[in-house]
Parts: C-alpha cells; sequence; structure tokens
C-alpha cells in the first residue's frame, strides 16, 4: 500500500495524505446468471400517475442473488 499526497492546491490539501488502494479492490462483474433486474416503477402508483418526483431516468438497477443457504 502506497501513500498518495496532493499538490497544495488549498491550504487543508497540503498536509492531506490518503492510502492508496492499488491492487486491493478491483471491481469484478458478478456472473450473469446471479443477476435479475429489479422492477423499475418510476414514482408511479398503480394508476400509473407520477406520485414521486425526480426517479423517472436513471440506469437499471440490478438484484444480486445469493444462496445463503449453501447446500
Amino acid at each position: 500500500m502506497s501513500i498518495k499526497s496532493y499538490k497544495p492546491t488549498t491550504p487543508s490539501r497540503r498536509q492531506m495524505t490518503v492510502s492508496g488502494f492499488d491492487g486491493v479492490a478491483k471491481h469484478v462483474k458478478p456472473q450473469k446468471e446471479l443477476v435479475e433486474s429489479t422492477k423499475n416503477c418510476s414514482g408511479r402508483n398503480s394508476n400509473g400517475r407520477i406520485t414521486v418526483r425526480h426517479k423517472g431516468g436513471r440506469n437499471r438497477r440490478k438484484y444480486r442473488i445469493i444462496d445463503f443457504k449453501r447446500d
């Protein structure tokens, strides 16, 4: 693990250091068989009318299926 230091663009950045997570956490895509999409209603009720603001037009959310019993 390396220590990452920043250029002093502001007074608080002058002493700022952060641990570098090189190779610690890599993003790995889950298997397609173990992922299903969630039902998106985009803030609409049973009549189909928008009842919640700021809910439409975003990326599809996925649900990862996990076998907790592990038979």
